[in-house]
């Protein structure tokens, strides 16, 4: 039974269920990092850093918007590939920007979401999706 369970060439459902797995826990740690500011966003509070220039507005709403609501696209597997880019950047942001001088320890994190969703953005949702029940193998390429 473990050998059967451990083939994943021939039973792509553990592979599938790995990415389920993967993309519901990457994305529920990162929800409870967004949340705060969420919650900011929807409470007007708008005291936040501009790591790019941008003003404090718009720097707290695409962070708000990348770590809370595309990380819930995340675990719904919905829109998946197109939901990891705004994570990828603000991760990217966070680690060469925002914690750029700071040593590796406080940068760590930064970077593991950054490879975190750059591998979701590769491999797609899996078969455990919303993107797969909807539009099936001909719109989003899984490993089933």
């Amino acid at each position: 039974m473990i050998k059967k369970f451990l083939r994943h060439g021939k039973y792509p459902t553990n592979v599938n269920l790995g990415l389920l797995i993967f993309r519901i826990g990457i994305s529920a740690m990162m929800i409870t990092h967004g949340w705060g500011k969420f919650q900011k966003v929807l409470n007007g509070d708008f005291s936040f850093g501009d790591p790019l220039g941008i003003g404090v507005e718009a720097s707290l709403i695409l962070a708000a918007f990348a770590e809370f609501i595309c990380s819930c696209l995340l675990i719904l597997g919905l829109t998946t590939r197109f939901a990891a880019i705004p994570l990828i950047v603000t991760m990217l942001v966070a680690w060469q920007i925002a914690h750029g001088d700071d040593p590796f320890s406080s940068q760590e994190k930064s970077v593991f979401y950054l490879l975190s969703y750059v591998f979701i953005l590769i491999t797609g949702p899996g078969k455990y999706s919303l993107d797969h029940k909807l539009f099936g193998k001909k719109g989003v390429r899984s490993l089933s």
